[in-house]
């Protein structure tokens, strides 16, 4: 198959002799440009890379044998076709068998001198990304954590006040009279419960952390769920035993994963339910936390993955927002909690969503001897 003409070559003495073709090879965004009928007519080097394959192996190829057929990633080349404009989309989980997992922003834009053909693309989220994408949710955590602490000294002590003018009305009140006073002191309490279930966010001074082995926390959270909300499901650890102990609270720890598996059941069906529990190094995960000349070192992955019916995307990017829930009876609390948690011991918390697939990936850092015996180690 011939490729599409891209730009004409400049002529001698034009541009020092640099092709177009060589300019894009030389960028780190994947390029890929599909025919009529969606054949791969071109591919840059950063493309190659993504579809693992070589331009003269993936030339005349179907793109449909590279990612499955109901792939964002077509819906777009339709548009494309249909309204002959660019398009964007932002956050796109692109996954298959054969180039793995990859979060990317894709751009498709019709080629005006080849009809229905369109240019594609690619370019994957950096670590940069993600840390802005944690940095949001712990931003999200600490509004709830000044919440909590506004609820606990402005909303408690007016209702104590009101309960026990309750209490002294009731005792000279008549049968039906006392009817309103006891459903004063009952309404005074139900909001009492919902602080102190706020109060859980509200600041204890600096978070006591040792190295925790977290498989122990793991299969502690595994056994919980086996013999309680989370009986009816298949569960599949898939541990690696090398892995250092993490820095970190380990009840706290619990209670994140307790957390992120008991939502992993609510989402699973009832029938054929399965959540595996993954555990990775990932080597080469810093950041330089804003404001501080730190870095932080987060190699110690931990995937909580369910085959439910997924998250739905108007609330993908506010998840860990407080409030925020696609449960009927849902406090949309509870990843707010696990942000902040998450947060406090230094980690990231991140999530991806496709029906079928849903994954929690918390990444956190090494307990200190660990990342002392690294750095004399010499590792980068």
């Amino acid at each position: 198959m011939t490729k599409p003409a891209l730009a004409p070559r400049p002529k001698d003495g034009e541009n020092d002799g640099i092709d177009i073709e060589s300019i894009f090879n030389a960028m780190a965004t994947a390029i890929v440009v599909v025919d009529a009928d969606d054949a791969i007519a071109y591919v840059n080097s950063a493309g190659e890379q993504f579809l693992q394959g070589g331009a003269e192996y993936l030339q005349g190829r179907q793109l449909d044998e590279m990612l499955p057929f109901d792939s964002k990633l077509f819906s777009l080349i339709r548009q494309v076709r249909k309204e002959g404009l660019a398009v964007s989309e932002y956050g796109v989980t692109l996954e298959s068998p054969r180039i793995g997992r990859h979060l990317v922003n894709l751009q498709a834009a019709p080629l005006l001198d080849t009809p229905n053909a369109v240019a594609l693309t690619l370019q994957q989220w950096s670590i940069a990304d993600k840390i802005d994408r944690q940095l949001t949710h712990r931003g999200a955590a600490r509004s709830v954590t000044a919440l909590a602490s506004m609820l606990a000294h402005e909303v408690k002590n007016p209702l104590s006040g009101i309960r026990g003018a309750a209490q002294l009305l009731e005792q000279n009140a008549t049968p039906d009279d006392r009817g309103l006073t006891t459903l004063i002191r009952e309404e005074a309490d139900r909001i009492c419960d919902l602080v102190d279930r706020m109060d859980v966010f509200s600041d204890s001074g600096p978070l006591q952390r040792d190295a925790v082995n977290i498989h122990q926390v793991l299969d502690r959270v595994m056994q919980l769920a086996k013999n309680g909300f989370g009986r009816h499901l298949r569960y599949n650890p898939i541990f690696d035993p090398s892995l250092p102990p993490v820095l970190g609270h380990r009840d706290q720890l619990v209670q994140v994963f307790l957390n992120l598996i008991k939502n992993a059941a609510e989402a699973a069906p009832s029938v054929g339910g399965e959540i595996t529990l993954e555990t990775a190094y990932q080597q080469g995960v810093r950041f330089t936390v804003p404001g501080t000349g730190s870095r932080i070192h987060l190699p110690l992955r931990v995937s909580i993955i369910d085959n439910g019916g997924g998250i739905p995307d108007d609330i993908m990017s506010c998840l860990f927002d407080p409030f925020v829930t696609s449960k009927p009876q849902g406090s949309g609390l509870g990843l707010a909690l696990v942000a902040k948690i998450i947060g406090d011991h230094g980690g990231v918390i991140e999530c991806d969503s496709t029906p079928k697939r849903t994954e929690f990936r918390v990444m956190l850092p090494m307990a200190e001897k660990t990342r002392a015996t690294e750095a004399e180690e010499g590792t980068p």
